[in-house]
C-alpha cells in the first residue's frame, strides 16, 4: 500500500510539474504528433513499478526517497515523451529480459530500437564465423545478411583468414556493429556484387600468331 501511495504521489507531482503540457494532437518539433500524455505517464508508472520488483535493491538505492523517485520520473518522462506507450512498455520488458542492472534512460531508448534478431542480423560472433568460413569467391556465397559480407570485406578477407580470433574478432565486430547501427537507422545495404565474366573471352593465340608477336617485340627492342 505504501508503494502505491508513493507511486501516486510521484505521478501527481509529475503531472503538476508540466505547467504547459502538450495537448493531445499537438505536433512536436519534428511535426509528428506526440502520444497522449496520460498514456505515456501510465507507461512510465508501470515501468517503474516493474523495475522495483525486478531490481529491488538497486531500485531502492537509486530512488531512496519519494522526492528522488518523483524527480527521476520527471526526467524519464521528458526523455520518453515522444515515444508511444507500447514502445516504452516493450522496451522495459526487453530490458528486464536482457539487463541484470537497473536500466538508465539511455538504456531504455536503446531497447526501443529493434533488436538484431528482429532485423534478421546474426549476432556478432556468428557473423564473424560465417565471414571466416565463407568460401571464395566471397560475393557468390549465400550470406545470412549483406552486413556480414560488408563487415568481412571492410575487415579484409586475408586478415580474417590469417589472424587469430582474439585479434581478428574485435576488428570485425567494430565494422559489423557500425553496419548494424546504420541498418537500425534505416539504411539499406547493397547485396554483394559478382563481377560478370566477359561475354566474349579472348581466344588463345595460335603458334603462328605468337611467333609474329614475339618477332615484333624483338624488333621493337632491338634484340
Amino acid at each position: 500500500m505504501e508503494n502505491n501511495k508513493l507511486l501516486e504521489q510521484a505521478r501527481q507531482q509529475l503531472a503538476s510539474s508540466k505547467s504547459t503540457p502538450t495537448a493531445a494532437g499537438e505536433k512536436a518539433s519534428d511535426s509528428k504528433p506526440l502520444p497522449d500524455k496520460e498514456a505515456v505517464m501510465d507507461a512510465v508508472d508501470r515501468m517503474f513499478a516493474e523495475f522495483e520488483l525486478v531490481y529491488h535493491n538497486q531500485y531502492n538505492k537509486a530512488f531512496a526517497t519519494p522526492d528522488k523517485l518523483a524527480y527521476a520520473k520527471k526526467i524519464w518522462f521528458s526523455n520518453l515523451r515522444h515515444l508511444d506507450p507500447e514502445q516504452i512498455t516493450a522496451a522495459s520488458h526487453r530490458a528486464i529480459r536482457e539487463s541484470e542492472f537497473l536500466p538508465t534512460v539511455k538504456g531504455i531508448l536503446k531497447f526501443c530500437q529493434p533488436s538484431a534478431e528482429e532485423l534478421g542480423l546474426p549476432d556478432a560472433h556468428s557473423a564473424y564465423l560465417e565471414a571466416c568460413n565463407a568460401p571464395s569467391p566471397k560475393a557468390a556465397h549465400s550470406w545470412s545478411h549483406p552486413a556480414v559480407y560488408h563487415a568481412g570485406r571492410a575487415s579484409d578477407w586475408f586478415f580474417l583468414a590469417g589472424t587469430a580470433e582474439h585479434n581478428a574478432f574485435p576488428v570485425f565486430k567494430r565494422h559489423y556493429d557500425a553496419l548494424c547501427e546504420q541498418i537500425r537507422r534505416g539504411k539499406d545495404l547493397a547485396p554483394p556484387e559478382q563481377k560478370a565474366l566477359p561475354e566474349n573471352p579472348s581466344k588463345p593465340l595460335s603458334p603462328e600468331e605468337q611467333r609474329k608477336r614475339m618477332k615484333a617485340m624483338r624488333d621493337e627492342l632491338n634484340i
